[in-house]
């Protein structure tokens, strides 16, 4: 049942990497990261790479941004694999997703935290 899910989720995942990420999106997720259990901290990440990607301080690949714009918009959304009405299940394929997005953009990630770190040593200077 568990390759199931997660087939039925990255099936639903690769159609919304297609769509189009709008501010009200981002202020969603953020919104939902904290059912997101042991991986709360890195969605919130892949949120602020949103919103700095959104606004054009942070450039992003085409490649990465789809995905970044899959896991946002598939965790905001109500149709997933496993609805979110449904307690604990309906995270789980939302935990998956972004674990599964996670091992995607590990290099960008790191690219990201550097692009932090020296945004916020700029801002102390």
């Amino acid at each position: 049942m568990k390759g199931t899910l997660l087939k039925k989720a990255l099936t639903i995942f690769s159609v919304y990497k297609l769509k189009n990420l709008k501010k009200g999106d981002l202020d969603s997720a953020a919104l939902k990261a904290p059912n997101l259990q042991e991986v709360k901290e890195d969605f919130k990440l892949l949120v602020d790479m949103g919103k700095d990607s959104y606004h054009g301080t942070y450039k992003i690949n085409k490649w990465n941004l789809s995905v970044l714009v899959g896991t946002i918009i598939y965790v905001v959304s109500p149709l997933d694999a496993v609805p979110d009405i449904i307690p604990v299940l309906g995270w789980l394929d939302d935990v998956t997703i972004v674990t599964y997005s996670l091992s995607k953009l590990t290099e960008e990630i790191k690219r990201y935290k550097e692009f932090k770190a020296n945004k916020q040593e700029l801002a102390k200077s």
